[in-house]
């Protein structure tokens, strides 16, 4: 799965661990999620989307 977590995530200049407490999982999910080793789950993707404040298919893209 295609995503812009790491683009959001730099353009508040946030770090991994940063997203990571934000989001309530590991600085080690999000370097998955990020490398696309990881697909999130549905709640872990709505958590990510009220962050951002964007939909869910804004942020995460199926291949």
């Amino acid at each position: 799965m295609n995503n812009r977590l790491k683009v959001l995530r730099a353009e508040r200049d946030w770090t991994q661990a940063q997203l990571a407490t934000e989001l309530d999982v590991s600085r080690q999910t999000i370097n998955a999620i990020e490398k696309g080793k990881f697909d999130p789950s549905l709640p872990l993707a709505f958590r990510a989307a009220r962050l951002f404040g964007l939909s869910i298919e804004d942020i995460f893209q199926d291949q």
